[in-house]
C-alpha cells in the first residue's frame, strides 16, 4: 500500500496527464471502474476481478492524493474513517457481549438504526437534493426514500397498475406524435417499471446489466455464425439473424 501511495505521489509530481486531473475530471472514471468490477465479478474470472479491483482502488488513491495536496485529508484519513464507521455500525461484532446472536435481517435493521442515530442533529436532506449515480439508481434511491416516509404503493399489484396506466399514456402520446410528450411519458413508464422492480426486491441496475450481458452474448453468436458462413451482418436477412438468435437462446 505504501508503494502504491508513493507511486501516486510521484505521478502527480512528474506525469503531465496526472497533474492535469481534478476530482471532477476523475469521477467518471471511478463510476466506470465500479461497473468494470461488476462485470468482472459476473464473469467469474479471478484474474480479471483482481485487476478491476485494483483499478477501482487506484481511483480512491488518486482522489485521496489530490485532496491531500489541498490540505483537506489524505488516504490514511479515508481508511481511518471507514474503519471507524464499520466498527460503529457493527456493535454485534465488536461489542458482542452486549448482543445475542443476530440474524442477517436483524443486523440490517440495527445498521439502519445506527445510521439514523448518526444523522440526528444534521439537517435532513430533501428528496429533491438526492442526485447521485446513473438514472436507474437515482430513481430507485428516491423511491426508497419516499417509501420510508410512507409515500409508496401498498402492494406490487398497485405499483403494476400504475405502470399499466403510464403505458396507456405513452400509447396516447405516440398516437398524437408529440415527441416531447412521448419522451415525458416514456420516462414515466421507466420510473414506474423501476418501482415495480423495487417492490419485487429486484435490483434494477443488476437486472438490466444482466440483460445487456445476455444480449451481447447472443449477438456475438450471430456475428460468429455469420463469419463462419463468410457473410457480413449486412448481408444477412432479419429472418436469418432471428433464427440464429433463437439458436443462441438454447445454448
Amino acid at each position: 500500500m505504501e508503494q502504491l501511495l508513493a507511486v501516486m505521489r510521484e505521478l502527480r509530481e512528474k506525469c503531465p496527464w496526472d497533474q492535469k486531473q481534478t476530482p471532477n475530471s476523475l469521477t467518471p472514471y471511478a463510476i466506470e471502474e465500479a461497473y468494470e468490477v461488476e462485470a468482472a465479478v459476473r464473469s467469474g474470472d479471478m484474474q480479471h476481478i483482481k485487476e478491476e479491483l485494483g483499478d477501482l482502488l487506484l481511483q480512491v488513491v488518486f482522489q485521496s492524493q489530490m485532496y491531500s495536496e489541498q490540505g483537506a485529508f489524505n488516504f490514511q484519513d479515508v481508511v481511518h474513517g471507514i474503519t471507524e464507521k464499520l466498527i460503529r455500525r457493527h456493535p454485534h461484532v465488536f461489542q458482542s457481549e452486549q448482543f445475542n446472536q443476530l440474524t442477517a435481517e436483524e443486523v440490517s435493521s440495527l445498521w439502519k438504526q445506527i445510521k439514523q442515530q448518526e444523522k440526528q442533529g444534521k439537517p435532513q436532506a430533501r428528496l429533491d437534493q438526492i442526485k447521485h449515480g446513473p438514472a436507474l439508481q437515482q430513481a430507485e434511491h428516491i423511491q426508497k426514500n419516499a417509501a420510508q416516509i410512507g409515500f409508496d404503493f401498498p402492494t406490487v399489484a398497485d405499483a403494476y397498475a400504475k405502470l399499466e396506466e403510464e403505458l396507456g399514456e405513452l400509447q396516447q402520446a405516440m398516437q398524437q406524435q408529440n415527441f416531447y410528450e412521448i419522451q415525458a411519458e416514456f420516462g414515466d413508464c421507466l420510473f414506474s417499471l423501476i418501482n415495480v422492480g423495487r417492490k419485487l426486491g429486484v435490483n434494477n441496475e443488476i437486472a438490466l446489466l444482466g440483460t445487456i450481458d445476455k444480449f451481447r452474448t447472443r449477438f456475438a453468436y450471430i456475428e460468429d455464425q455469420a463469419h463462419l458462413q463468410n457473410k457480413t451482418l449486412a448481408q444477412m436477412s432479419l429472418a436469418e439473424m432471428d433464427h440464429l438468435w433463437e439458436q443462441a437462446k438454447n445454448l
